[in-house]
C-alpha cells in the first residue's frame, strides 16, 4: 500500500483527500494515516491538512521498495520488486528466487551488498548510501547460446538511463562495463542456469556508482561515480526507474527476433571502442586489431593485422585499450 499511496500523492500536485486514498485503495482512514506517518519517519515531507487531506512536498534520497516502485512504468520489469537494506548480493538473492519460482521480471534492489560480485569472480565495491545494485531476474524462451546478449542489453539500458537521469553522455566498453570519459561507472554480471537446449533463468546484475565520492585505493585510478563527473547528487530511486524501463524497452525488442539485428547500430553508437585499437587478452595467446563493431550474436568484430576479422566470444576473453583501460 506505501507504494500505490506515494504514486498518487506523485501524480497530483495538490492536496488528495484521506476519503480518496480510502476509496482508491479500499483500507481504512487509519491505515492510511499510519502509513503516511511511516512515509514522514523515512523522510518524505508530506502535509495534512484538515478537510483537504495530504500533499508531497519533497522527497528523499531513499532507496525503498515503494519510491522505486512509485517511479516504475513498465509492462513486466519490476512487477515483482525485492529490496534489501543490505543483502550478500543481490545476484545471489535474485538467483535463489528465481529457484523458488518467482516471475519472470523480477527484479531485486539493495542499498548495498556485503558480497557483491563482479565478472571473473571479482569483488564489486557496495557500500551504504550511494550507489545502485540492481538484478533482473529473466526468462527468456531463447537458445542458452543466445544469453550473453543480455549483458550487452543492460549496458545500453545503463547508459541510456544515466543520460535520462544525469544528462552525462557515457558510453559502453564491451562486453560489460559503462564508463565515463575514460573511466569505470558501472559493471553487469550475467549468470545462466540452464540446461543444453533450455534455460531455466538469468540473472542480469548491474552495479552503478552514483555519488560514491572515494575508491579503494585498487580502482581509483580507473573508476568514477555520476556525482563526480556531474558534480551533483543524483537520485538513486529515479535512476534505477529509468533504468529498469530501459531494459525492458531493449529487452522486448531483443525477444522479437532472439538476437542483436534490431540493436545493433544503437549499441555501436554506444561502444568507445568502436574503431580503435584493442587488445585481446585470450587464454590462448593475446592479439591487438581494430575494433569493427558487433554482430547480431553479440560477438566483437576485431579486425587483426592483415585484414583477418576475429569473432570475440565475451565469456572466453578480455578486451582494453592498447594504451589503457579504454
Amino acid at each position: 500500500m506505501k507504494t500505490e499511496i506515494l504514486t498518487i500523492l506523485k501524480e497530483n500536485d495538490g492536496f488528495v483527500s484521506g476519503q480518496d486514498l480510502c476509496s482508491r485503495l479500499k483500507v481504512s482512514r487509519t491505515a492510511v494515516w499510519k502509513v503516511i506517518r511511516q512515509l514522514q519517519e523515512e523522510g518524505y515531507q508530506i502535509e495534512a491538512v484538515r478537510n483537504k487531506g495530504y500533499r508531497l512536498l519533497q522527497t528523499p534520497d531513499v532507496m525503498t521498495a515503494a519510491e522505486i516502485g512509485s517511479r516504475l512504468h513498465t509492462r513486466l520489469i519490476g512487477k515483482k520488486l525485492v529490496y534489501y537494506d543490505e543483502t550478500d548480493s543481490t545476484n545471489i538473492q535474485g538467483a535463489k528466487l528465481a529457484r523458488e519460482g518467482c516471475p519472470d521480471g523480477t527484479v531485486v534492489v539493495a542499498d548495498s551488498q556485503t558480497a557483491g560480485k563482479g565478472r571473473r569472480g571479482r569483488n564489486w565495491s557496495s557500500p551504504h548510501g550511494s550507489s545502485i545494485y540492481i538484478s533482473f531476474v529473466l526468462r527468456p524462451d531463447i537458445p542458452p547460446a543466445c544469453a550473453s546478449s543480455i549483458t550487452l542489453i543492460a549496458g545500453m539500458a545503463a547508459a541510456e538511463a544515466i543520460k535520462a537521469e544525469t544528462g552525462i553522455l557515457a558510453g559502453i566498453k564491451w562486453p560489460n562495463d559503462v564508463v565515463i570519459n575514460g573511466k569505470k561507472v558501472c559493471g553487469i554480471l550475467t549468470e545462466m542456469n540452464a540446461e543444453v537446449e533450455a534455460i531455466h533463468y538469468i540473472v542480469s546484475g548491474i552495479g552503478i556508482n552514483v555519488n560514491q565520492q572515494e575508491f579503494p585505493e585498487e580502482i581509483r585510478e580507473t573508476a568514477t561515480s555520476l556525482k563526480l563527473e556531474g558534480k551533483k547528487e543524483v537520485n538513486r530511486s529515479s535512476l534505477a526507474a529509468k533504468l529498469a524501463e530501459s531494459f525492458e524497452r531493449f529487452y522486448e525488442i531483443f525477444l522479437q527476433t532472439g538476437d542483436l539485428s534490431q540493436l545493433k547500430d544503437l549499441y555501436e553508437g554506444m561502444l568507445v571502442n568502436l574503431g580503435r585499437q584493442v587488445k585481446v587478452l585470450d587464454p590462448k595467446g593475446d592479439y591487438q586489431g581494430i575494433c569493427r563493431g558487433i554482430n547480431i550474436e553479440g560477438e566483437l568484430l576485431v579486425e587483426c593485422p592483415g585484414g583477418d576479422l576475429r569473432q570475440v566470444r565475451s565469456g572466453e576473453v578480455s578486451v582494453r585499450g592498447v594504451y589503457g583501460y579504454v
